[in-house]
């Protein structure tokens, strides 16, 4: 009797063993989370958006988030910043202007910000463009404008939409 007992302890260790490497994937279909060797932990986001600017305006990704761009605007004008991959830090480039496109009753219209260097940006290159033109400042904000900017850096053109955050208690404008 001692030899069936210690068969059956043997053989259900076995199938214990064997049990998680079928490959059946199947077998973890009711599991909350899989641990990966080497991988991280189920709860770390492995891709971080960054959600706001050095100067606290509306970020815009550029191209598969190569940079980004800041917005941003009160009553009479519009600054735009060009910002790396993390939205951390101003990116200087050659470009005269950026173009910002929008939607006024239903006619496009285009708006150009020209540069205005900042103080730390080389000799011919900016990170900040600018227009002062309240028409342009009002309609970003207007149910439909479906904003856009376009911009060039480095030879490669870039489009990205304006997406502004109607929850205006996170921020302040003077309009």
């Amino acid at each position: 009797m001692r030899v069936h007992s210690l068969a059956v302890v043997f053989a259900g260790g076995i199938f214990l063993l064997t049990a998680g490497c079928s490959g059946d994937t199947a077998s973890t279909a009711g599991s909350s989370s899989v641990a990966v060797d080497g991988g991280p932990p189920a709860t770390v986001d492995l891709h971080n958006h960054p959600s706001e600017g050095p100067h606290h305006g509306t970020l815009v990704e550029l191209g598969n988030e190569e940079y980004h761009v800041e917005v941003i605007h009160d009553a009479a004008s519009v600054t735009v910043y060009v910002l790396d991959s993390s939205a951390k830090n101003a990116v200087p480039i050659d470009s005269s202007d950026v173009t910002i496109n929008i939607l006024h009753d239903g006619t496009p219209e285009q708006f150009k910000l020209l540069a205005s260097p900042e103080a730390g940006d080389p000799s011919g290159k900016s990170s900040r463009f600018t227009l002062a033109d309240a028409e342009l400042a009002g309609h970003l904000d207007e149910e439909g404008a479906a904003p856009k900017l376009s911009v060039t850096i480095s030879g490669t053109p870039y489009r990205g939409e304006i997406k502004h955050d109607h929850d205006h208690s996170s921020h302040d404008h003077a309009h």
